[in-house]
This record gives C-alpha cells, sequence and structure tokens, in this order.
C-alpha cells in the first residue's frame, strides 16, 4: 500500500509504503523529499508505526511519529504529514 502527502503550501512529499498484517500496521516504511536530523530518527520513526492498528486516527498516527522523533529535527515535513500519508495509504 502506497500513500503520498505534500503539505499545503509545502514543495516536499512524504511517502508511506505500508503493509497491513492481522490488522496492524506493518512494513511500514516513510521517505520522501525532506530532511531528518539525525538520520536514525527515520529508523525509530518507521518502528513506532509498525503494529499500530489500522483503525488508528490521525491524532494517534502523528503522536506516535512525534514521540519517536522527540530529539530529531524534521524539516519540511511533520508528524501530522505521515499521519495523512499512512492514512492515504491504507485508504488506497
Amino acid at each position: 500500500m502506497h500513500g503520498e502527502y505534500k503539505a499545503p503550501g509545502g514543495k516536499l512529499v512524504v511517502v508511506v509504503d505500508l503493509e497491513v498484517y492481522t490488522g496492524r500496521l506493518a512494513q511500514v516504511r516513510v521517505s520522501g523529499d525532506f530532511f531528518l536530523e539525525p538520520e536514525e530518527a527515520l529508523d525509530r520513526i518507521n518502528a513506532a508505526l509498525e503494529g499500530l492498528p489500522v483503525t488508528s486516527d490521525e491524532t494517534e498516527i502523528a503522536q506516535a511519529v512525534r514521540q519517536a522523533a522527540a530529539h530529531a529535527e524534521m524539516i519540511g515535513f511533520s508528524p501530522e504529514a505521515v499521519a495523512v500519508a499512512v492514512k492515504r495509504a491504507l485508504s488506497g
């Protein structure tokens, strides 16, 4: 499953690829045209999304991303942008 999101007025796109296994997010990969410092935070974001119920709303998804990226600098995207891309991936 694949979802993309570009924040209004933004030039950068967040891309999420994922699978669903037993009602939960699996094999989640966040990528896109953005900057993240340190880069290792991307692994934490992907890990935080793994296992979330597919019924999670955008607020819950954004909160998981926010916690995973607590000490990282997200440039050109936000936890909310990732949440929208996840929901778009799930809606097909």
